[in-house]
């Protein structure tokens, strides 16, 4: 896996396995910041049209669980000056009814897609996720995992 970034900052990401298909993708992008968030009606159709085009496997197993803003934060650097912004988007969360595991798209504010991600699986005596997080920043730090550019 090679990154085009620096941890914590604006990237486009995405994961795929070994036959080609997505496994996630993620866009943090400052100019998402501080706009109007799609309403959750939109937010679903966009999703269901960008899970029809990335990932049609899930569309006949999903079962859609809740719709509701969430945030991403990530560092934007702009010369001298260093900041640490939010965006947020609409998170449709969703399960695959056929394999149990879970899957979300969230919508920026663009009304373009800014993450997906899919076979998330929940330890539920912990209550927190069991799958890696290849996506998340902080835990390609945990990892120990530094940038790569080519």
């Amino acid at each position: 896996m090679a990154a085009i970034r620096v941890l914590g900052g604006e990237h486009m990401s995405y994961i795929l396995n070994d036959q080609g298909r997505l496994l996630g993708f993620t866009r943090m992008d400052a100019a998402l910041q501080g706009q109007d968030l799609p309403t959750e009606s939109e937010a679903e159709a966009i999703a269901r049209d960008f899970l029809a085009e990335a990932a049609p496997d899930l569309l006949a197993t999903l079962e859609k669980h809740w719709i509701a803003p969430h945030d991403e934060t990530f560092r934007v650097t702009d010369g001298a000056r260093s900041d640490v912004i939010t965006v947020t988007g609409m998170k449709v969360k969703m399960r695959n009814t056929a394999d149990g595991r879970w899957f979300w798209v969230i919508v920026g504010s663009d009304r373009k897609v800014m993450t997906f991600e899919r076979n998330i699986v929940w330890a539920t005596f912990k209550g927190r996720r069991q799958t890696e997080k290849w996506l998340h920043d902080s835990w390609l730090q945990e990892q120990g995992d530094t940038v790569t550019s080519r």
